[in-house]
């Protein structure tokens, strides 16, 4: 409380503890010259301002507390707000926008662009610093088990004679990679249940669905695919995508107190392996390079998105990556 005023206020009834025992001590209380004075079933005074004023609420009785732990319950919360206001006590900005209603409407809409913005740009930034920081090691064991599971749900072993496999492990091998270094990585092939497809995961597994492998026009037009996944690879896109959904589940756990959220979360993300253009497009870009860098014309990428374009809506490869027809249009500016 204020002492800003010397003026005498009406005296207002209220509950008085000492901060020591339960016991409950009627008194009245009243300002005289920046004083608070209390009177009845005990007496004492003590200068306003020593005194600290709990916040407004609507429904709760406002608590003035002294210094040594004793303090006042008020419940005309009318009349104790006027005599606060006499005395030239003023709430802080925090409490003046919890009793407003715009001021609550813009602290709603200042944490929701907050969050908004960190999802956006904030945590992609930290969840790509910290995949580029993780050993290879642990990066392995985010994957580590995820191909096991997908075999007992949605993967059949391939029909692919096992020489042709070979076969395309080996020309892959044979392809230089841009930049230093190559991401270490294993090809697996799969009969997959829900049509072609082709995936990295953070163990190095690049899976290519036997379904994928009818689809394309030529041995090209797959290695092409198969670049793609590697550049996921390169740029750790699904460990990043971990990250970030971890974060995100964690953040609810904090938030509605369920840990479970975190867990939940990632078998659907497996499962459900959606990027962002900005991130199809990384790993175009690095397909591009390293079909440019073994002599393989781009038109064999492009061929990849023309055979998806043909295929329905429905198809989960096509539901997980952008449009087909752009990243063909795309594919082939680049061989101009």
């Amino acid at each position: 409380m204020n002492a800003d005023t010397q003026e005498d206020h009406a005296a207002l009834a209220a509950r008085y503890f000492d901060g020591q025992s339960s016991r409950l001590y009627h008194v009245m209380l009243s300002v005289r010259d920046g004083v608070a004075v209390l009177a009845g079933d005990i007496e004492r005074s003590c200068p306003l301002g020593e005194l600290h004023v709990s916040e407004r609420s609507r429904h709760a009785v406002r608590k003035v507390s002294f210094p040594d732990g004793a303090y006042l319950e008020i419940a005309d919360q009318a009349a104790f707000n006027d005599m606060l206001h006499a005395t030239g006590h003023r709430d802080g900005w925090v409490v003046r926008l919890q009793q407003s209603w715009r001021g609550a409407l813009l602290a709603t809409v200042a944490t929701v662009l907050a969050l908004w913005l960190s999802y956006q740009y904030l945590l992609p930034l930290a969840a790509k610093g910290i995949a580029y920081t993780l050993p290879q090691s642990v990066e392995r064991q985010l994957g580590q088990g995820v191909l096991d599971m997908l075999d007992r749900h949605v993967f059949a072993p391939s029909q692919l004679d096992g020489a042709r496999q070979q076969a395309l492990r080996a020309q892959f091998a044979r392809l230089a990679t841009p930049g230093d270094s190559t991401p270490e990585h294993r090809i697996v092939f799969r009969k997959s249940k829900i049509g072609p497809n082709a995936f990295a995961l953070p163990s190095g597994d690049i899976v290519l669905t036997d379904e994928m492998i009818e689809l394309l026009p030529d041995d090209q037009a797959i290695m092409g695919v198969l670049a793609h996944e590697l550049g996921h690879l390169q740029q750790r896109h699904l460990t990043r995508r971990i990250i970030q959904t971890s974060a995100v589940g964690a953040g609810a756990a904090l938030l509605f107190g369920d840990v479970s959220t975190v867990v939940a979360t990632l078998p659907p993300l497996l499962l459900d392996l959606k990027y962002s253009r900005d991130v199809e497009r990384d790993a175009d870009d690095y397909a591009i390079a390293m079909l440019r860098q073994n002599g393989i014309a781009l038109e064999h990428l492009a061929q990849v998105f023309v055979a998806l374009g043909k295929l329905d809506e429905g198809t989960p490869y096509l539901s997980s990556h952008p449009a087909s027809a752009e990243r063909v249009e795309r594919i082939r500016a680049a061989q101009r």
